[in-house]
């Protein structure tokens, strides 16, 4: 079976949303963006020669990073050169323009957004030698880089009582951020009034989701996503894709394991703005490992309860460390792989997946983790598509939840 075809195409209108512009009279009502002007939209896929996508959380710091994005087009008349007058797109070949990676699997002829970004260089290189490709390579970030850039202070409306999702909301409001390009849950933390310092949208809207103890990211379409606990507990419980290499899941490339003590904190010390610190550990944990300790400062949630419930959560899903896979690597272009392809384009944040592998001792070592990050090498005759697996964030049984959060006797206890 081919490798998944690829596609890529750059948007050079200005403003943050990525569709082709709505025009009173003329394009897709309900499909395209309103503007007073079309969006020049160029087709590059057939330009492609090198492209890699990087997505993910930092484990360490506990949030998502900004994805980044690189793709090389060949480039012999110098159209994509912003030096060059003769470009078709020579006043148009700006930074931070729009640009989507984007992929077909050819078992089903579905689409699947891999990047979505805006492009922070355009870095030409004119090769003279004779049978040598002319090429420019296009950098580029996702959403959370133009939200760093953004500086905000008082957050109209933003009151004390209001749920983490309604903040989040209105953090996007400010910053300008497009309705149309967010999927935010409502949270189940109310919020304190907001502080009213200067600090960029994007520290702000990731203060507010560690206060919900939930989840903030861009998505691989451009969309901000803001995750309330529930659903990040819950996700694990999905059905898992199973990769082995005995044949009994889908053939992997390659497999990391480690065991360290990066993961691990037995002591928690959090504060929400105008509350005492709360703090929970774990004395046996701490026995074994020596103290880990986890602080976090300038919270809103609006209670010493709620954030003492945090930290004991915390503690309880981060007090003990086993081995893990740290990163599995899938090679596209393996024979008879649809399902590893289909795995490749669709799999994203927060899906479970098993992960099977023989010992040399004749055992086997099979453990579920959640993918936390995402990475496409692709070049002539090469695919590799890397997940990085971590265990969840919040490994929660809730009581009296019943929505199927978390697994009696097997997960911790949340809130």
């Amino acid at each position: 079976m081919a490798a998944p075809t690829l596609k890529c195409t750059i948007n050079f209108s200005t403003g943050a949303s990525f569709g082709q512009a709505f025009i009173i009279g003329s394009g897709i009502l309900g499909t395209n963006v309103l503007a007073d002007s079309t969006a020049v939209i160029v087709d590059v896929s057939n330009l492609i020669m090198s492209a890699q996508v990087r997505r993910g959380r930092n484990p360490l710091s506990d949030v998502f990073q900004t994805g980044t994005a690189s793709i090389q087009l060949q480039d012999q008349t110098g159209a994509y050169n912003p030096q060059n007058p003769s470009s078709p797109y020579y006043n148009l070949l700006q930074p931070l323009r729009k640009i989507q990676l984007s992929a077909t699997d050819p078992a089903t002829g579905l689409n699947y957004n891999m990047f979505s970004g805006y492009i922070t260089g355009y870095n030409y290189n004119q090769s003279r030698d004779t049978g040598v490709v002319s090429y420019t390579t296009i950098t580029a970030v996702d959403g959370f880089q133009l939200l760093n850039l953004n500086s905000v202070s008082t957050i109209a409306g933003a009151v004390a009582g209001e749920t983490t999702g309604a903040r989040i909301n209105r953090i996007l409001d400010a910053a300008g951020w497009p309705s149309g390009m967010r999927d935010v849950d409502t949270g189940l933390t109310t919020c304190q009034s907001d502080p009213g310092s200067s600090r960029t949208a994007l520290s702000a809207l990731q203060t507010v989701a560690t206060t919900e103890y939930g989840a903030l990211y861009m998505d691989a379409s451009g969309q901000v996503v803001f995750q309330d606990r529930n659903l990040t507990t819950k996700s694990i419980g999905g059905t898992a894709t199973a990769f082995a290499d005995d044949g009994t899941g889908i053939a992997y490339a390659n497999l990391q394991w480690i065991l360290n003590d990066a993961q691990i904190y037995n002591e928690a010390n959090v504060t929400a703005t105008g509350l005492a610190k709360q703090t929970a550990s774990d004395a046996t944990s701490i026995a074994t490992y020596f103290k880990h300790s986890y602080n976090i400062t300038d919270l809103l949630m609006q209670t010493t309860s709620e954030a003492l419930d945090y930290a004991k959560a915390y503690v309880a899903s981060r007090k003990d460390t086993t081995i893990r896979a740290d990163a599995i690597t899938l090679d596209l272009t393996t024979a008879n792989y649809a399902a590893g392809i289909t795995a490749a384009l669709t799999l994203d944040y927060f899906d479970p997946v098993t992960i099977k592998q023989a010992q040399p001792n004749g055992t086997t070592l099979q453990k579920t983790f959640q993918v936390f990050g995402v990475g496409h090498d692709i070049k002539p005759g090469q695919w590799k598509t890397t997940f990085t697996t971590l265990e969840p964030i919040i490994d929660g049984f809730i009581i009296g939840n019943t929505l199927g959060y978390g697994i009696l006797g097997t997960n911790v206890l949340s809130y």
